[in-house]
């Protein structure tokens, strides 16, 4: 569905709503710094067809943006920029990460604008950059830079909170509980990928629209780009370095269930040896044998279980002071 569709002249937004053909008409007709802004949200391939006729979209751009799932890119389709985003969400009641999608299509007078998902809604921005009509001014490159600069900002509370869960996993892998955390660390990794997903193929477009490789983008909008290349490339880093302390911390955890299974086997192994030997005297004081020099013994009971308690005590000793019990 069309959520927004305005028109932006001199840096303001024009009053009054706006049909999509007229929407089309005036994208054509525009001067410089005049463009469209049309919002669409989670659209059906019905729905995004009236606009992929109306604005000349490539078919491979459009089947992209309406099948969702694809890598964040920038592609030039003629005269077409077309840029994928992965939008990200934290959510601290179930410590899970919900990854969402942004496509762009910007061209000669125009932006269009498709989410999927939850993550990063775009009403907000929409607001901040109508409050800086200097930069709007510069073209729908203003409004493809302040979408990505919020995409790339909502990156910093998800890797926050990631990082809080793996200190959380860290400190269980080396508590002295013999929990294993071993699920949640395999979580983690897997929204640690989805991160890297994120995050590694934007470095390289982000650095092609701060250079002024793509003619969309005003030079007066290449600096804030490379502002925003500067915060991807260190939520990155970061990222990296969350892959190699969860690949450490699986490595510690495995290390430490082999330790334990160890000591638990060596548990019941003491244990075994010390319950053996009661068994044995047992079992040869219980043989039916018609002379038995211990059978006439007046004290012999006694004397037996005394036996058997001295050996136990003994070995329970041994194995104590020896770290198995």
């Amino acid at each position: 569905m069309i959520v927004d569709c305005a028109v932006y002249e001199a840096g303001r937004r024009k009053a009054g709503h706006l049909e999509l053909h007229d929407a089309s008409e005036a994208s054509r007709a525009a001067e410089d710094g005049t463009f469209v802004w049309i919002g669409l949200r989670d659209p059906s391939s019905e729905e995004f067809d009236s606009v992929a006729r109306e604005f000349y979209l490539h078919e491979l751009a459009v089947e992209d943006a309406v099948k969702a799932h694809q890598r964040p890119k920038v592609e030039e389709y003629e005269h077409t920029l077309f840029i994928v985003l992965k939008t990200a969400k934290y959510h601290d009641d179930t410590e899970t990460v919900e990854i969402g999608e942004i496509n762009l299509f910007v061209g000669d007078g125009f932006l269009i604008s498709v989410r999927h998902g939850g993550p990063s809604p775009l009403g907000d921005v929409r607001k901040q950059i109508e409050s800086r009509p200097d930069l709007l001014r510069c073209g729908p490159g203003a409004v493809m830079h302040a979408i990505v600069d919020r995409v790339v900002d909502d990156y910093e509370p998800v890797l926050a909170g990631i990082e809080d869960d793996i200190e959380e996993v860290e400190e269980d892998v080396f508590s002295p509980s013999a929990s294993s955390p071993t699920e949640r660390i395999y979580k983690l990794k897997r929204e640690v990928l989805s991160m890297h997903k994120a995050t590694a193929p934007l470095i390289d477009p982000l650095q092609s629209l701060a250079r002024g490789d793509y003619p969309h983008v005003h030079k007066d909008i290449q600096d804030y780009f490379r502002d925003v290349y500067d915060h991807v490339a260190r939520a990155n880093d970061a990222v990296e370095s969350m892959r190699e302390m969860l690949n450490g911390i699986l490595d510690a955890n495995t290390a430490q269930v082999s330790v334990r299974q160890n000591e638990d086997m060596r548990k019941i192994s003491a244990w075994v040896a010390i319950a053996a030997v009661p068994t044995l005297l047992a079992g040869i004081w219980g043989m039916n044998f018609q002379h038995m020099p211990e059978l006439s013994l007046v004290f012999g009971y006694p004397l037996a279980l005394l036996v058997m308690a001295t050996i136990c005590f003994t070995l329970y000793r041994k194995f104590k002071s020896a770290g198995w019990l």
